[in-house]
């Protein structure tokens, strides 16, 4: 029986000793995985810290239990313990393009944030970018394109006034010849009024396009188009020697809907 348990004891030992040495092998794991996490824990709050855009930790309670520098900077002294609905108090949401801005903080700071619920232990993380200088692009851009678009519109209007514009200037240098007849001088000086009122007619145009009026069609007679039309381009086609032919017979009973103005304008 002696022998018996001393063969026992010396198994226990060698199991013992089998047993230390895993157990001195799981410790090592630990200890191992433990500098892992530490490690990574502190890479992980380096870049917290040197990160550009705002993380906010938010807890099931809605209390703040993380916040970065940058997301401290700007919430305005967002801080550990804060209640968020307290920070988001202080904000103004554009419903135009879903950003924030202070209500009574740092002028011209513009942010966005994004939510993502956090399932496993509740809250969420609230990530906050700065997007400040994004926003005043975007309003530089539509300016100058508004800019550009109030160029195209005063360029269009210039085509349009100089045709009505030559034809009154070359009626009203044939007032300075000697016109005999009283019946010839009096016609170019109506023809050099028609003109002159179709210009007010397309300043007209033009205003009524910056209010948003709606151009409204009228009966145009074709007769009365084709004398308005010889009226306009004979006086600028003999001034460059050129021979202008309206000859078209057209009966005066024909009429149609359109905007007289649009087609006795320029092409």
């Amino acid at each position: 029986m002696s022998g018996q348990l001393i063969d026992a004891y010396r198994q226990l030992e060698s199991q013992v000793t089998v047993l230390n040495a895993q157990l001195d092998e799981a410790n090592n794991q630990l200890r191992k995985q433990r500098d892992e996490n530490a490690m990574l824990a502190e890479r992980l709050g380096l870049l917290l810290e040197a990160l550009p855009a705002g993380v906010v930790q938010v807890s099931a309670e809605g209390a703040v239990t993380a916040v970065n520098p940058a997301a401290s900077r700007m919430l305005n002294g967002c801080s550990v313990g804060a209640l968020w609905r307290d920070m988001l108090a202080g904000l103004q949401r554009s419903e135009l393009d879903d950003t924030y801005c202070h209500r009574h903080g740092e002028p011209g700071l513009v942010l966005t944030m994004q939510c993502q619920d956090l399932p496993s232990v509740g809250g969420q993380i609230v990530l906050i970018h700065d997007v400040s200088r994004l926003h005043q692009l975007t309003g530089e851009l539509a300016r100058q394109q508004k800019l550009a678009s109030m160029g195209g519109m005063a360029a269009a209007l210039a085509h349009q006034l100089r045709t009505p514009l030559a034809t009154a200037m070359l009626y009203t240098a044939n007032l300075k010849q000697d016109i005999p007849r009283a019946e010839d001088r009096a016609r170019f000086v109506d023809k050099s009024l028609a003109r002159m009122r179709a210009l007010e007619s397309l300043i007209q145009n033009m205003l009524s396009f910056v209010r948003g009026q709606v151009t409204t069609l009228e009966p145009l007679d074709l007769e009365g188009l084709l004398e308005d039309l010889r009226a306009v381009m004979q006086p600028q086609c003999h001034e460059k020697g050129v021979l202008f032919d309206c000859n078209v017979v057209v009966s005066s009973a024909i009429k149609v809907l359109v905007d007289r103005k649009a087609l006795q304008g320029p092409w």
